[in-house]
């Protein structure tokens, strides 16, 4: 722990040109009195770093110096592939591992280009979760899966209430919810992190399919279920405006297939998950839709319309 700690230190003077202790107690979450001990220690241990007296004073490195620590190893070179997600790293107990793997591709920048990191982090920031979560805490499966998809190890997991052996091949946050591509057997199925039991992460490790993809796996699982939800076909009329506002409410799935259905008149062959669902998505067309079939659906806009009347007469 030490040893990081006093190479995050050197990392950090080399990459900013001097801290005072204040600055370097909270970048590295110890006291001031710590950090003077550890610029001793490396002192002693034959770094040049040395203390400016007085205003604007701090730890410096002496000019040219620079570390040779600045490779990445594994681990840092994949965590810093995350850093754009934050709260995702944390989750999977990867933050320090990623600061310091930040810490060295600033180091090993040239001093012209060091401030690309801060330039970039305050032009693009990406916010994984949806709005309105309410911030759930992560899984329990989350940390040691994590382990395993990183190691290629296999795991003995119990999936809603059923123990199977999984080959954990990647992680999906999908607005805030934590979810696993695993090989079962021959099969690649996805897994709700939130449905595992007992995980343990078996000495036991996996040869990975090169020809996986796992975004593509993902987009190809998550438009499957999407269609699997479409059970009911509705049929519409709809004006001009209403075949516009077409996109905004047909599910995403179902829109190509609809606008692949229309007729001269304005008809489309819409697929919803179900007549109550299709309800609240007719009334959203207002009066640039009507309802041709189903006639149980018909009825129902018909009656919700003619109430409307009535409190508008």
């Amino acid at each position: 722990m030490r040893a990081s700690r006093l190479m995050s230190l050197v990392l950090l003077l080399q990459g900013r040109g001097g801290m005072t202790a204040a600055e370097l107690a909270k970048e590295l979450e110890v006291s001031e009195r710590t950090v003077h001990r550890d610029v001793l220690a490396l002192s002693e241990a034959g770094v040049p770093v040395y203390a400016d007296r007085g205003r604007g004073g701090g730890y410096r490195l002496v000019d040219g110096y620079r570390t040779r620590l600045t490779g990445l190893d594994r681990a840092e070179a994949e965590a810093l592939f995350l850093s754009g997600v934050p709260a995702a790293l944390r989750e999977m107990g990867l933050q320090e591992v990623a600061a310091t793997a930040r810490l060295k591709a600033a180091a090993a920048l040239s001093p012209a280009l060091q401030d690309a990191p801060s330039t970039a982090a305050q032009r693009f920031h990406l916010d994984a979760p949806g709005w309105f979560a309410g911030g759930d805490p992560p899984p329990a499966a989350l940390a040691p899966l994590a382990r395993a998809v990183w190691s290629d190890r296999r795991v003995s997991a119990v999936y809603k209430g059923n123990a199977r052996t999984l080959e954990p091949y990647g992680l999906v946050l999908k607005a805030g919810v934590w979810y696993l591509a695993a090989r079962l057997g021959t099969r690649f199925l996805i897994f709700r992190l939130h449905r595992f039991g007992e995980i343990s992460v078996l000495d036991e490790p996996f040869v990975r399919d090169a020809d996986f993809d796992l975004a593509a796996f993902w987009a190809g699982q998550s438009a499957e279920f999407s269609r699997s939800l479409l059970r009911e076909v509705i049929t519409l009329r709809l004006s001009e405006r209403g075949l516009r506002m077409l996109r905004h409410i047909a599910d995403p799935a179902a829109l190509d297939d609809a606008l692949a259905s229309l007729g001269p008149d304005g008809t489309v062959r819409l697929a919803v998950e179900s007549v109550p669902v299709a309800y609240s998505q007719v009334l959203r067309f207002g009066p640039e839709a009507e309802v041709l079939d189903p006639p149980e659906l018909r009825a129902m806009v018909a009656e919700a319309a003619a109430r409307m009347a009535r409190l508008y007469r």
